[in-house]
């Protein structure tokens, strides 16, 4: 009788300790992925980050697999960035709709007209680069967006479809067969950009901003305050020149901040120097005879990227 009291006893401290020990140790948890809205370098990006009881810097399954991909408009990459290249063509395509409605209605000189869609389009393409996710595949969504332009540009040339409309809005004469020069090549610059630089490089920032803001700029403020010639050119302007270099490295230096605040690339005061040099060398190149023997739109982004090789 004794004996089984012992037993009975020893059993139920047992299953007090055991019970204890039960209450007191953490929830086993399965390893989970949560969906944060935000990191501090880039506030607009969702985040897949993997939590766990189990998950250590030193071993987990999720320590092994690839670093934590950030896309913006869904937490499915391939959808997030099939809504990114729909938002961007919308954009791109509004955009230029509108300048070829103005060009229609005589709003502004054609000469103008040219130049405000030689601005405008190129840097609002890059300013949806953000929307964008980081999968590799990124890119090469962004870049049917130019890509079909590339196309457009070459039907519309070669006589094959008629658009009145993009004809004088993007040509200097009002001739269907300049679509076959300076703008293919403007629109084939930035699509080699996206797919070879794409946001992560300043080569990037520098040549679509000298293409577009700095040669856009060049030519209007060159005829408005071009008086005085350069001696080894009288095509170009002191003014033109000035005006080039200034925009295309103030726009350079805007698109790095823009760029830096998702956590793209590192702004830094020798960035912003390498942006100076190759503006002004750009401008420089700009002025010779030899780019308006070949085409500004040729001849910038190739001095741009080149110089940009050397000084990034």
């Amino acid at each position: 009788m004794m004996f089984a009291g012992c037993v009975m006893f020893r059993s139920t401290t047992v299953q007090m300790i055991d019970r204890i020990a039960y209450l007191s140790a953490p929830p086993l948890q399965a390893p989970t992925t949560r969906l944060t809205f935000l990191s501090p370098s880039s506030p607009f990006l969702f985040k897949l980050r993997p939590t766990s009881l189990f998950t250590s810097s030193s071993s987990s399954f999720f320590s092994l697999t690839s670093p934590p991909r950030s896309t913006m408009l869904h937490h499915d990459p391939l959808v997030s960035d099939l809504y990114a290249t729909a938002i961007s063509a919308a954009v791109a395509f509004s955009l230029l709709r509108l300048w070829q409605e103005t060009a229609k209605r005589g709003i502004f000189d054609q000469k103008l007209n040219r130049k405000l869609v030689h601005i405008s389009i190129g840097l609002m393409f890059i300013l949806c680069w953000p929307l964008f996710s980081t999968e590799n595949m990124a890119p090469f969504l962004a870049v049917l967006i130019p890509g079909v332009n590339i196309i457009r540009m070459l039907v519309i040339g070669l006589g094959i479809v008629k658009d009145e409309a993009t004809v004088k809005s993007m040509s200097r004469f009002g001739d269907y067969r300049e679509l076959l020069k300076g703008p293919l090549y403007y629109v084939a610059t930035i699509s080699l950009a996206t797919i070879i630089y794409w946001r992560t490089s300043p080569i990037s920032i520098a040549a679509i901003c000298n293409l577009c803001a700095g040669d856009g700029m060049a030519d209007i403020v060159g005829r408005r305050f071009g008086g005085e010639k350069i001696p080894y050119n009288k095509n170009k302007s002191f003014a033109g020149s000035i005006a080039m270099a200034s925009a295309g490295f103030l726009a350079s230096i805007a698109y790095m901040w823009y760029f830096s605040s998702f956590g793209y690339i590192e702004g830094s005061w020798k960035l912003v120097l390498g942006f100076l040099l190759v503006s002004v060398g750009t401008a420089f190149v700009e002025s010779l005879p030899i780019s308006t023997e070949l085409d500004d739109n040729l001849t910038v982004p190739l001095t741009s990227i080149l110089l940009g090789s050397v000084v990034f």
